[in-house]
């Protein structure tokens, strides 16, 4: 069976018609060529795949496409408001070498931003290790990794984003 979804990704409006079973991940990849959301592990426990929905991080490989309807979806592709700017987030993995191979870092970021907003630019260390439990790195990056998320928070909240 197909059905009609209608959406705003990274702030433009966009439709399709999927399979009621087509996952969002599937619908953002597939059909709209946004690759930066990435399919790791197709069981919901890598976080390769995290986006932004209505400004939550969710794992899109657990969500179907008609459920994020009338939403807001944010990909890793929509976070820098000017092309020739990264987001401060993903400019403290670059400065703090927070990606080796690159697979897991879109849902690393995306997680990490939603992490700092819910608590209010204050992370630790510790809250950080915590709030990663459900991103895995498979190249071991995570002293890095948490290091770009404490520098991004600080960032984030210099910048006002």
């Amino acid at each position: 069976m197909t059905m009609s979804v209608a959406m705003t990704v990274n702030g433009k409006p966009v439709s399709g018609t999927v399979e009621a079973r087509t996952l969002l991940v599937q619908f953002l990849r597939e059909t709209l060529g946004m690759t930066g959301t990435h399919v790791g592990c197709d069981t919901s426990q890598c976080g390769a795949c995290v986006v932004h929905v209505d400004g939550v991080s969710v794992k899109s490989c657990t969500m179907l496409a008609v459920q994020a309807e009338g939403s807001k979806v944010t990909t890793i592709e929509g976070l820098a408001e000017n092309p020739e700017k990264l987001h401060p987030m993903q400019e403290a993995f670059r400065e703090n070498h927070g990606l080796q191979c690159g697979f897991c870092t879109p849902g690393m970021v995306m997680s990490a931003i939603d992490l700092v907003k819910r608590h209010n630019y204050a992370v630790t260390e510790d809250i950080v290790r915590h709030g990663l439990e459900g991103n895995l790195c498979r190249c071991t990056g995570y002293h890095n990794i948490v290091k770009s998320i404490l520098a991004g928070a600080q960032a984030m909240k210099a910048a006002g984003v």
